[in-house]
């Protein structure tokens, strides 16, 4: 663990981690509610935080005064990148792919067939137009 945020004799001090500019006690400390902020989440901010709680001389709290959260922070899926691979022909094989670089969580795909586009031919013209 990584210590990020410490409350200590009255003075709160934000520790040298990427988090330093972003993070912070939501509240004034004698509030009682410690909550903390994370501006501009990133997606590497995703991971289990932990709030301890000491109290100076409390000795009977051991291993009940931490609190643990999970932290996941969702980031939309990229456009995707479709390609279509082979010959498109009468009983020709192809492949359809799209593939999307990002998204947490992973993007799900589904394939759906829409109508197809009428094309038109117009038959051979004899004579003078």
């Amino acid at each position: 663990p990584m210590q990020i945020l410490t409350y200590l004799d009255g003075v709160v001090k934000v520790e040298e981690t990427e988090l330093k500019p972003r993070v912070g006690f939501l509240y004034p400390i004698l509030t009682h509610n410690i909550s903390v902020f994370i501006n501009a989440t990133r997606e590497r901010d995703s991971g289990q935080y932990m709030c301890t709680v000491n109290v100076v001389d409390d000795v009977t709290s051991t291993g009940k005064n931490i609190g643990v959260i999970n932290l996941t922070v969702l980031v939309p899926p990229a456009a995707p990148t479709c390609q279509l691979h082979g010959d498109p022909t009468v009983g020709a094989n192809v492949t359809l792919s799209c593939t999307s670089k990002k998204g947490k969580p992973s993007p799900a795909y589904q394939w759906q067939r829409t109508a197809p586009t009428l094309q038109v031919f117009f038959p051979p013209a004899h004579g003078k137009v």
